[in-house]
Order: structure tokens, then sequence, then C-alpha cells
């Protein structure tokens, strides 16, 4: 469940979300971990102490609707907190494009096509993990329905 884009020499970005194994049936309201990687370095849940994994389904809902509204608008900052987690990306808008990162540092510098489209990849991925029927999937799919203009150069 991660994607991997590349634009030109230098620029790449990496998104990922997972689910953590072992919670039987899936569900809307299982634990998962988002990981993004650029040229700077990583972000990621997993691996903390205090746990910082969230409710996946729930945090990427939350990312895409967050995040298409920071995109669509000229707001300079954005800071995402995933579900029932500190888990926290900042997204940012510099001259020469977007900055992701933590409260530790920036991970990527980008652009928001790159972005995107990254993010695209790995929620479309996670999603063909959530049963059409489980009570939050048409809100997941109806929140990345809303995104994926985004990933194709729209600003609807």
């Amino acid at each position: 469940m991660s994607a991997r884009v590349e634009a030109g020499s230098d620029a790449v970005i990496t998104a990922q979300f997972t689910v953590r194994p072992g919670q039987g049936r899936p569900s809307g309201f299982d634990l998962g971990d988002m990981s993004v990687t650029g040229d700077l370095g990583t972000a990621q849940s997993a691996g903390h102490s205090p746990d910082q994994g969230m409710m996946i389904y729930l945090s990427v809902v939350q990312l895409l609707d967050g995040l298409g509204t920071f995109l669509r608008s000229g707001v300079k900052r954005y800071a995402f907190t995933g579900v029932d987690t500190s888990f926290t990306l900042v997204f940012r808008r510099a001259k020469d494009g977007l900055s992701v990162g933590t409260k530790d540092g920036v991970v990527a510098r980008t652009t928001t096509p790159e972005l995107t489209a990254a993010i695209v990849s790995a929620a479309d991925a996670l999603s063909r993990t959530l049963p059409p029927e489980d009570a939050v999937s048409s809100d997941y799919q109806d929140a990345l329905s809303a995104f994926r203009p985004l990933a194709s150069g729209e600003r609807a």
C-alpha cells in the first residue's frame, strides 16, 4: 500500500498507509500507520513510544479532506493530526512548491502534482482493504473522489 512518484531526477515522494495485522475482520476503525518519505527523510507513525498508530481509515479521510481544502485555498500551512494519535504532518507552501514535515523538521520538498499523486495512490491501495459494506467505506470513497481531481491538476 505505497505509492512512489518520480518527477525529474531528484524529486521523489512516497506515501504509505497500512493496516496493522492481527485485528480480525477488516473494519473502518482498524488501527494502522502512515509514512511519508521524501528527499530529506521520513515521517512515520510506526515505531514510536508512546505509540502513534491511528484509526487509519478515518485518518485518511481526514487527511484527504484537510489536504484538499489546503491545496484549494491560499492558506500557507496545514497541520494534519491523525484520529486517536499524536502523529502530525505539517504541509507548507513555499515559493517553489510545498514542504511536508513534522514538528521535528521537513522530510520532503515537492510539488502539488507529486504530493497529490502519491497520496491518491496510497489511499487507493488502502481502499481495496476496506470491505465496501463497512460503515466507513462510503465516507472514505467520497473523500477520495473529492480529492482525486487534485492529482490530475484540477482545483475543483
